[in-house]
């Protein structure tokens, strides 16, 4: 996969402290792939770190790195707006990311047909071990639809 030359600000319609993930990694055609550092001032953090059901929202985030990197390579704009529409078989072998654990998501394109796009997804840790995994289903309309 190539290394993302592109930052996360310019990818992503996010801004702080919605913004959940810390730098771009790699995005090409197939894929993407992002990280984050659970931090105590974490947007969605508790005692016990980052619940990990908003690993869906890490992945999510993701995919829209892939989608706002396609639309760079193409010379359009890439901070645009897209829908997730739903998660399939998201499991998370634990119920929180620790803080200071470093998290490394990555997003394969299964499918993509007129905006609407499927991701097989994975959250790993340091060691590389699977913390979480997904297929997620997200829409992007096109430039014309969002003016509408």
């Amino acid at each position: 996969m190539s290394a993302c030359v592109w930052p996360i600000e310019d990818l992503l319609p996010h801004a702080r402290p919605m913004l959940l993930l810390d730098e771009a990694l790699t995005c090409d055609a197939e894929g993407a792939s992002a990280a984050v550092t659970i931090r105590p001032d974490h947007l969605f953090a508790c005692d016990q770190g980052v619940p990990a059901h908003v690993g869906i929202e890490f992945m999510a985030q993701a995919c829209g790195i892939w989608a706002g990197g396609a639309a760079k390579r193409e010379g359009r704009q890439a901070a645009r707006l897209g829908f997730l529409l739903g998660t399939r078989r998201y499991k998370a072998v634990r119920p929180f990311f620790a803080f200071g654990e470093r998290l490394e998501i990555a997003v394969h394109l299964a499918f993509l047909d007129q905006g609407m796009g499927v991701f097989d997804c994975k959250i790993c840790g340091a060691e590389g071990d699977v913390l979480a995994e997904a297929q997620l289903s997200v829409y992007q309309p096109d430039e014309e639809g969002e003016r509408s």
